[in-house]
């Protein structure tokens, strides 16, 4: 079983820029972000697969956002630049037990408890 754990969220104002981290207890398969903002479903944001090799996002965070991995360290980032109000949310990252990558909520095992950003003037 993976643990996950985020950290780095804050409060930032537009343009800004923030650094989300994951913490796994283990070597994890796809990592994917995820975010909710109050009184909305639950989003896809962006998914590395196993390896590091291939990268998805959304596209509302297309060319502001990049996820990387460091598996050495059990860790997936996840660089977001140029923050806008509308993306003001609770992060989450979420693995899964097999290989391939989804941009699919329910199909994730393992979830952090969240971290929020919150990009405000």
């Amino acid at each position: 079983q993976v643990q996950l754990s985020e950290s780095g969220g804050g409060l930032v104002q537009p343009g800004e820029s923030l650094r989300l981290s994951c913490q796994s207890s283990g070597r994890a398969f796809a990592v994917a972000w995820f975010r909710q903002a109050p009184g909305k479903e639950r989003e896809f944001v962006a998914v590395i697969s196993w390896n590091g090799a291939t990268t998805t996002y959304a596209d509302s965070v297309k060319g502001r956002f990049t996820v990387s991995r460091d598996d050495a360290k059990n860790l997936i980032s996840l660089q977001m630049n140029s923050l806008k109000p509308e993306d003001t949310a609770v992060y989450y990252c979420a693995s899964r037990i097999v290989l391939g990558m989804t941009t699919r909520p329910n199909l994730y095992n393992y979830w952090g408890q969240g971290t929020q950003v919150t990009v405000s003037s």
